[in-house]
């Protein structure tokens, strides 16, 4: 469908269901991926910036080829010359080539050298059919040649009608000339309509609909007009995100919730059952919990911390101090061995009247349904599980406080769904991935935070060493050293079994190898597809010291707590996000005993892998290595898995080169607050009814 019929059609509007664009009752395979992307109204098209706007040039000659600028030339085929590209291989294993394309001028009797890389076999034959062709790209010089590397053929695609070139990245498989086109069908009165979000604006300059027309190259613009309209839409996101934030946190504080009070008989006792002293941290993050479950709303508190800081014994006295009242409580893990490592401790420290369950995924199906009795009469005061905590089946008789270990490892969703199954239920969450304060503002302004960062007495720190090839049977040999003073190794690689594609290390591999070196010792190994049973098992025989090395994929990241676990060696390292890599390094070191971490690296890696890696060697600062990791990774990639509702889907903002705009739409909110708080807050109200609001201040 033209973009001059459907500009007729009054019915299509921004907030228009994507497929509104389909010419036809049977949507394109193009729209409907770019729908499973989340891309649903045609108004989400807009976030879909091009990665390149400018003046399509015209045709010249090739001697006026500069090196760096954009050029449009045309000429005929001279010769064709295809060499192996070796180690590269496409679709079906098939062998790819590199190719040399050589170029006569129309214009004059000019060359011009064509290099195209990684071509299937195909790529002669289609290219030699062609007579005259025309070529575009930006020229660059090689051993003293100017050439032009992966130019676009006969580039009529990318050019709109007005002479702008518009290129549009990838979404979800849809190539950006198809991303292109689908963008032209929205109809042209469209981009003159302003948007039907609802939004909250401070400065009357920022005109949405305008700012997107010059960034789609939908209207010409000057750099500056380009750079004004990228920092008004920036300014938009903040403010459109921020305002969720807020709405969620006054959506919270309008909720009742039950004030528990603490006992202090059964606080001190409480205390006297455990075997270590609190720290001073502990004991200023206990006191701010302890307030949070006294005021009548329900507490929204994360406590974060390095890994053995002490987070779990907070959660366990904020749990007993409820169970005391008569509320209940439900801690929810990431894994069962997680779960099954808490419900042993609550075992040991909590009074026998508070008897924990403990509700896994392998629980059979009988003991479910035993839990679930108990838990819905309120005989179960605290339970202990994972996932299996928010099925529906699961229901409470008072529940009261909800615990969630790990929070990185959860959905918002999920986190929600667990503690809608009480009134006005208390929730804490524990974080041992420290969040940078940057993140915090942005992501987390709903929460109340705390920060343990004291580690209790005793520990004797952990080294980090980074291991190449030179150093890797000094490694081993020292590996060998720990062993015969009776401590524990963790090893830990990316894969289970071996890829055709991916050159890394995996669990088969290494068992084998390190059985031939280590064959004294007892060796086993950990992944995912094990069955739960055989897990716990394995997990138990490593706390029992029955196995000396274990070899795990990623899974031992949490979960696991040996004190004579000494050596954690993480081979491919590059491959993990610098949060995991400290995480899993946070698994030793816990006991009396030094730790030791090896981060093994003995195939060729880029300098950029290499500074990271020294990231991990040189510090052991979580919050330093968070922000470091946040850095590289950017906000939505900082804990490795989606945390849906959390943060903005549409990121053209950037919490790092944008914060001095961050800054200023918190003081603008600041400002609104103090102004006009009453019409602010029945805004946010609004927002957390996911009401919509039109409103200018």
């Amino acid at each position: 469908m033209s973009s001059k019929k459907l500009s007729t059609n009054k019915n299509i509007l921004w907030d228009s269901d994507l497929l509104s664009l389909s010419k036809t009752s049977r949507p394109s395979q193009s729209l409907l991926k770019l729908k499973d992307a989340g891309i649903e109204k045609i108004e989400d098209l807009l976030w879909v910036l091009p990665l390149r706007v400018q003046s399509a040039p015209s045709i010249r000659p090739f001697h006026q080829m500069q090196e760096g600028e954009l050029f449009l030339g045309e000429g005929t085929l001279l010769g064709l010359d295809l060499s192996p590209a070796f180690g590269k291989r496409g679709k079906g294993r098939v062998q790819l080539f590199n190719a040399t394309v050589t170029v006569k001028d129309s214009i004059s009797e000019e060359i011009a050298v064509l290099k195209f890389f990684n071509t299937y076999p195909s790529f002669k034959k289609q290219f030699e059919s062609k007579k005259a062709f025309s070529f575009m790209g930006v020229p660059n010089v090689y051993k003293g040649s100017i050439q032009i590397t992966n130019p676009k053929i006969d580039p009529k695609d990318v050019q709109s009608s007005d002479g702008m070139l518009v290129e549009y990245p990838t979404v979800n498989g849809v190539s950006g000339r198809l991303v292109k086109g689908i963008v032209e069908k929205i109809p042209d009165a469209l981009w003159d309509t302003e948007l039907s979000t609802p939004t909250l604006v401070i400065n009357q300059d920022i005109v949405l609909h305008r700012s997107f027309s010059i960034l789609h190259g939908r209207v010409s613009s000057t750099k500056e007009e380009r750079e004004k309209a990228k920092k008004d839409i920036i300014y938009w996101e903040f403010f459109h995100d921020q305002l969720k934030v807020h709405a969620r946190k006054t959506a919270n504080k309008s909720l009742k919730a039950p004030k528990i009070a603490w006992d202090d008989k059964s606080y001190t006792g409480f205390l006297k059952s455990l075997p270590y002293t609190l720290t001073q941290d502990q004991c200023e993050v206990v006191a701010q919990v302890k307030k949070d479950m006294t005021q009548g709303s329900p507490m929204m508190r994360m406590v974060q911390g390095d890994v053995g800081c002490g987070k779990t014994t907070v959660a366990f006295l904020a749990m007993a101090m409820t169970a005391e009242q008569g509320g209940q409580v439900a801690m929810m893990c990431p894994t069962e061995s997680l779960a099954l490592q808490h419900f042993q401790t609550l075992n040991q420290v909590l009074p026998e009247k508070f008897k924990p369950e403990l509700l896994l995924g392998s629980t059979k199906p009988s003991r479910k349904k035993e839990i679930y009795a108990s838990l819905e009469s309120g005989s179960c005061q605290v339970v202990i599980g994972t996932h299996s905590l928010i099925q529906d089946s699961v229901k409470f008789n008072n529940l009261q406080l909800c615990i969630i270990d790990e929070q990185h490892k959860f959905g918002v969703e999920q986190r929600h769904k667990l503690s809608l199954k009480g009134d006005g239920v208390h929730t804490l969450i524990m974080s041992a991935t420290p969040i940078p304060r940057t993140l915090q503002m942005a992501q987390y302004g709903d929460l109340d935070i705390s920060t343990i960062r004291t580690m209790p007495s005793g520990r004797k720190g952990i080294k980090t060493r980074i291991v190449t090839e030179g150093t890797y049977e000094k490694y081993l040999s020292f590996i060998k050293t720990r062993l015969a003073l009776k401590e524990q190794v963790y090893i830990v690689v990316p894969a289970i079994s071996e890829s055709e594609v991916l050159d890394i290390t995996h669990v088969q591999g290494i068992e084998t190898e390190y059985k031939k070196y280590f064959s004294e010792h007892s060796i086993e190994c950990l992944h995912g597809k094990l069955k739960p049973e055989e897990k716990q098992r394995i997990f138990k025989d490593f706390s029992s010291q029955k196995i000396d090395i274990l070899i795990s994929t990623s899974v031992v990241e949490v979960g696991v707590n040996v004190p004579s676990a000494t050596v954690m060696s993480i081979y491919n390292p590059e491959r993990f996000g610098l949060s995991s890599l400290h995480q899993l390094r946070g698994r030793v070191g816990r006991g009396d005993r030094p730790g030791f971490c090896f981060l093994v690296s003995t195939q060729r890696i880029s300098p950029e892998s290499m500074n990271r890696l020294k990231v991990i060697e040189q510090s052991v600062d979580g919050f330093h290595i968070a922000e470091a990791d946040l850095k590289n990774r950017g906000e939505g990639d900082l804990f490795g898995v989606s945390q849906s509702g959390m943060i903005s889907t549409k990121k053209v903002a950037s919490i790092f080169e944008h914060f001095d705009i961050f800054d200023q739409v918190n003081k603008d909110i600041a400002k609104i607050a103090k102004a006009r708080p009453d019409e602010l807050n029945d805004i946010l109200v609004a927002i957390a009814k996911d009401q919509k609001v039109s409103s200018t201040i």
